[in-house]
C-alpha cells in the first residue's frame, strides 16, 4: 500500500493518478531523466547502476546517504541491482530491510520485492520488448497483478508518442524521455504519426518554439550541439502534448477509442491491443461498468472490447426472460435506445395487442443480442457504429454465436425473424447449426408496409397457450437487476405487490410509501434504497464490508475490510459494517479497495447506523 499515491479515474487498466511527493505530480507522467540525479530539487531520484554511477556500494548506505540531501518526500528509485552473485554478496547488495524505509521508495520489480509494498515499480528492460507485442503485455500483466493497485508502474526507455497511449492503457503509469532525447542525437524528428530523420522532410509538421523558426535543412545547417537542443525541447514536447491527451481521453472516457485509432500505425501496437482483449479479465476487471461517453464501435477490435464482452456474458449468464410462449428477432437501429427509433416504433405499432405474448430479442453489431428490457442498460444504449449496409465475417460470427447460446439455454415455441440482408443469413446460419427453424415475415425491408402487415398477420395467426398477465414494467426492472446483481435479484427487487412509479426510463419502485429503487436512465442501471439493500443483501453479491464505524459521506479505501471482487468501477454497492448498513456507487474495482491505502472507494447515498 502507498502512502503517496492516489488514484483518482480509471479506463480499462490506464487511470489518473496524483503522486503526492515533492511537488504534485499527475499520473499517467514522462518523467525526466536528466533530472533523476538532481538531490536538492528532484522529486523523483534514480541513482541508476551502482556500477556506473557510484562504483560499488553497499546498497543500504548509499540510500540512506540519498535521503540525507534529498527532500524527506522525494521518492527515491533503489539503484539497479543486476549483479553478478559473487559481487552482490561480497558488497552487500541486498535488498535494504523493510525497517529501514523512509519516505516514498521505489524499485526495479523483482519477486523478492513484493515482500514490503512500494511505492514506484520499474519495468526493469521495458525498451528491450519494443515490437515484441505478447511479451511486453504478459510482462505489464504479470507485475500488475503482483504489485499493489496503488503503486506507480514505470516503463522507462520505450515511450514514443505513437506507443504512448497504448502503454497507458496496459496499465503503466509513468514513461520517460529517454527516447526522446536519444532521437535528438541522432537527428530524429517525434510527431504524433510517428518518427522521421530530419533530411527525409521536407516542412517540419510542427509551430512550438524549437520548429516555429525553422525548416528541416536549417536545422541540419547548425552545429550539432545547437541543433540536439532544439530536436529534445520539440521531441519532449510532442511527447508531453500526447500525454496530456491521454489523460484527457481517460477524463472523457474515450481512451480505448484513442487507442483503436493509434495503434493501426504499427502492427505490434495493433498486436497489442488483441492480446489484451484476449486476456478479458485483466482488462474488463478495470473497466468501469458504465461511462459518459459513447462507445464508438469503428474497428474490429470494437468487438472483443470489454464493455462489450461483458454485456454479452451477462446476457447469456445472468439474464432470465419473461415466460413467453414466442420470440421475436429484430434488426438494430441508429437511434438509441431502439424503441424510440423510427424502425422500431413500426415494429411496435405492428405488434399491437400481441406484444404482450412476445420476448423481442433485437440483433447488432458490435453488441450481439440485445433483449428488448435491457436496451437502456450500458452500453446497449450508449453505442454508435458504422452503418455502411455491410457486415464483415467476423461481426456475423459473433452475432450468431451470441444467438445460438441463447437459443441453446431459452427455448420457444415459435420463433419470428423479421429482419433481413445480413441480419436474415445469421438467422439462417443459425438454423443450419442448430436445426431450430424461424419464420421469416420481412418482404425486402422490415418498414415497408407488406413486411409490417406480413409480421401483424403471423402473430395473428398463432394460438398461444401462455397469457401474459404481468406488468412489462416490472419485467423490465427484474431483468436490469438480474443483469445488474446477479440471477434471482429481480424477483427479490421487484415483488408482485410493488408500485411502479414515473413513466420508462425513470421507472421507481415502491413498496407502500417506501422507494425500494430507481432506474437510472444515463446508465440503465438500479439506484438501491435502504429497503432495496435489505431484499437483495442475503445474496451476498457487490458487498463491501467495512470496519466498526459509522461512515458519513465517502468511505475511503482504509475503511474497507473487504470487498466483493466482482466489483468495479461505478457499480452499485451495498456497504455492511457492525455499526453501519448502506448503499452507493464504487469508485474503485472490489480487489482494489482491499489493497489501497487512499482514495474513495465507495460514494455513499444512504447510510443507516445499526
Amino acid at each position: 500500500m502507498s502512502r503517496f499515491f492516489e488514484v483518482h479515474q480509471r479506463e480499462g487498466a490506464g487511470r489518473i493518478g496524483t503522486l503526492m511527493l515533492k511537488s504534485k505530480i499527475t499520473t499517467p507522467t514522462i518523467l525526466d531523466v536528466r533530472q533523476f540525479g538532481d538531490l536538492e530539487n528532484s522529486s523523483i531520484i534514480y541513482p541508476g547502476n551502482l556500477w556506473g554511477m557510484h562504483g560499488v556500494k553497499n546498497t543500504t548506505a548509499l540510500m540512506e546517504e540519498i535521503r540525507e540531501k534529498a527532500d524527506d518526500n522525494a521518492l527515491i528509485i533503489y539503484p539497479s541491482r543486476s549483479y553478478p552473485p559473487e559481487i552482490a554478496e561480497k558488497c552487500d547488495l541486498s535488498k535494504p530491510s523493510n525497517e529501514k524505509i523512509e519516505g516514498p521508495v521505489g524499485i526495479a520489480f523483482s519477486e523478492d520485492d513484493c515482500t514490503f509494498p512500494k511505492d514506484l515499480y520499474i519495468l526493469d528492460g521495458a525498451g528491450t520488448f519494443d515490437n515484441k507485442s505478447r511479451k511486453l503485455f504478459q510482462k505489464i500483466v504479470d507485475i500488475r497483478n503482483k504489485i499493489p493497485e496503488d503503486s506507480v508502474l514505470y516503463a522507462p526507455n520505450i515511450a514514443t508518442p505513437e506507443n504512448l497511449s497504448m502503454l497507458i492503457f496496459l496499465g503503466i503509469d509513468a514513461v520517460d524521455n529517454t527516447r526522446a532525447l536519444v532521437a535528438a542525437g541522432n537527428n530524429i524528428y517525434f510527431t504524433p504519426a510517428g518518427a522521421f530523420h530530419l533530411d527525409s522532410l521536407t516542412e517540419l509538421p510542427c509551430g512550438c518554439p524549437a520548429c516555429k523558426d525553422h525548416t528541416p535543412s536549417s536545422l541540419l545547417e547548425l552545429e550539432a550541439e545547437e541543433r540536439k537542443t532544439l530536436l529534445e525541447n520539440h521531441n519532449n514536447t510532442i511527447l508531453e502534448s500526447e500525454i496530456a491527451i491521454c489523460r484527457e481521453m481517460i477524463r472523457k472516457g474515450s481512451l480505448r477509442e484513442y487507442v483503436e485509432g493509434k495503434c493501426r500505425s504499427q502492427p505490434w501496437l495493433t498486436a497489442l491491443l488483441r492480446h489484451a482483449d484476449s486476456e478479458y479479465d485483466y482488462i474488463e476487471s478495470q473497466t468501469p461498468i458504465s461511462r459518459r461517453a459513447p462507445l464508438l464501435a469503428t474497428t474490429s477490435e470494437s468487438l472483443t472490447r470489454p464493455e462489450v464482452v461483458r454485456f454479452a456474458k451477462r446476457v447469456q449468464e445472468r439474464y432470465v426472460p419473461p415466460e413467453k410462449d414466442i420470440l421475436l428477432l429484430l434488426p438494430c437501429s441508429a437511434k438509441k435506445p431502439y424503441s424510440i427509433s423510427l424502425s422500431h416504433s413500426k415494429f411496435i405499432r405492428a405488434l399491437g395487442k400481441n406484444r404482450k405474448y412476445v420476448q423481442e430479442l433485437i440483433l447488432t453489431s458490435p453488441m450481439g443480442i440485445v433483449p428488448r428490457e435491457l436496451e437502456i442498460v450500458y452500453p446497449a444504449a450508449h453505442y454508435d457504429t458504422t452503418v455502411t449496409g455491410y457486415w464483415d465475417a467476423e461481426e456475423q460470427k459473433w452475432v450468431e454465436s451470441c444467438l445460438e447460446k441463447f437459443l441453446e439455454k431459452h427455448h420457444y415455441k415459435h420463433i419470428i425473424a423479421h429482419v433481413d440482408g445480413e441480419y436474415r443469413e445469421i438467422c439462417e446460419e443459425v438454423t443450419r447449426k442448430t436445426g431450430i427453424e424461424f419464420v421469416y415475415t420481412a418482404e425486402g425491408s422490415c418498414t415497408t408496409s407488406a413486411s409490417l402487415k406480413k409480421l401483424e398477420a403471423t402473430l395473428n395467426g398463432i394460438d398461444t397457450e401462455l397469457l401474459r398477465k404481468g406488468d412489462w414494467r416490472k419485467d423490465t426492472l427484474r431483468a436490469i437487476a438480474d443483469y445488474q446483481f446477479g440471477s434471482g435479484a429481480g424477483n427479490l427487487l421487484v415483488q408482485e405487490s410493488d408500485k411502479i412509479k414515473a413513466p420508462y426510463p425513470k421507472h421507481q419502485v415502491f413498496a407502500g410509501k417506501t422507494q425500494v429503487a430507481t432506474l437510472v436512465p444515463q446508465y440503465g442501471l438500479m439506484a438501491l434504497g435502504l429497503e432495496g439493500v435489505k431484499r437483495i443483501i442475503e445474496m451476498g453479491n457487490y458487498i463491501v464490508h467495512i470496519d466498526d464505524f459509522v461512515p458519513r459521506g465517502s468511505i475511503l479505501a482504509p475503511g474497507v475490510t473487504d470487498a466483493d471482487p466482482d466489483i468495479r468501477p461505478l457499480d452499485e454497492v451495498i456497504v455492511v459494517g457492525e455499526k453501519a448498513m448502506g448503499v452507493g456507487r464504487a469508485f474503485m474495482s472490489g480487489k482494489e479497495m482491499k489493497e489501497s491505502a487512499r482514495g474513495i472507494a465507495v460514494d455513499l447515498r444512504h447510510v443507516k447506523k445499526l
